[in-house]
């Protein structure tokens, strides 16, 4: 009769292979980051046990050593992970925390998807310096230099705008500009692909609003009524600011979704 131990082998071996096959979203290190993430949080890696070596990493997501540091790096921040002399990467609990819940979003892919596929009308276009009003609502130095690109955001089937949205992009890429009017989508991969950089983490906030006047009648709302503006800023591997949307939705056109998952601390 077969040890029940035994039949548990083959799964890592199976998953291992898997991992380094799936093409990955987002930069690299996020990939490999979130695959051990779920990993832990699921009891692959309980408390107390140790990663795999830098090696058996780099090998089994075919990456580089560089990307396999920055992931353990990552780790480290979410307080799952602590690399300990002589120890390698051992798993440990979050600081005066048990069963805490993570907000798990490490896909900038997930954080951008309610643009895919649909239309930006422009309304207007231009690089200007930052006024102190403009620079105190996007959080940039006022006085520098961005291009400013306003407009509506529609939805397939929809007559009326589904939103206000305002880009504002770091004028080292103000390039992009004159690809706007014909493109559809997230503006980041143009970035991306016109200037070989990467965007490397997007930070988004959400707060409540009132809709003004003029706003009201161009989205077809009652002037006065609720809405969410949000807030992305988008930075690249050198932390720096390549981009910043601010859009408003009429509260009852926009949802924000979200999974949490329980992190059992516990030993």
């Amino acid at each position: 009769m077969s040890n029940p131990r035994d039949a548990k082998a083959p799964k890592r071996s199976r998953r291992t292979s898997g991992a380094s096959q799936a093409k990955p979203t987002g930069p690299l290190y996020l990939s490999v980051a979130r695959t051990l993430k779920q990993e832990i949080v699921q009891g692959t890696y309980p408390i107390g046990a140790q990663l795999p070596t830098e090696d058996e990493l780099c090998a089994r997501f075919d990456v580089s050593r560089h990307t396999v540091r920055e992931a353990l790096r990552r780790l480290r921040e979410d307080n799952l992970v602590a690399s300990r002399q002589g120890a390698g990467t051992v798993v440990v609990s979050g600081p005066a925390q048990q069963d805490a819940y993570a907000h798990d979003i490490m896909s900038i892919n997930d954080l951008v998807s309610w643009a895919a596929g649909k239309r930006f009308g422009i309304e207007s276009l231009e690089v200007i310096a930052l006024p102190e009003e403009l620079a105190a609502r996007t959080g940039l130095e006022r006085g520098a230099s961005w291009l400013v690109v306003r407009g509506f955001g529609y939805e397939e089937g929809r007559s009326a705008p589904a939103c206000l949205a305002e880009y504002y992009i770091h004028h080292d890429f103000a390039a992009v500009g004159r690809l706007l009017r014909r493109h559809t989508g997230p503006i980041f991969p143009l970035l991306e692909d016109l200037f070989g950089v990467k965007v490397a983490e997007v930070h988004q906030t959400i707060g409540a609003t009132l809709i003004d006047a003029e706003l009201a009648q161009r989205l077809e709302v009652e002037h006065g009524s609720a809405a969410l503006e949000v807030q992305r800023t988008y930075r690249l591997s050198n932390s720096q600011v390549a981009q910043v949307t601010i859009s408003i939705h009429p509260a009852d056109h926009y949802r924000h979704s979200m999974t949490l998952r329980r992190v059992n601390h516990r030993v």
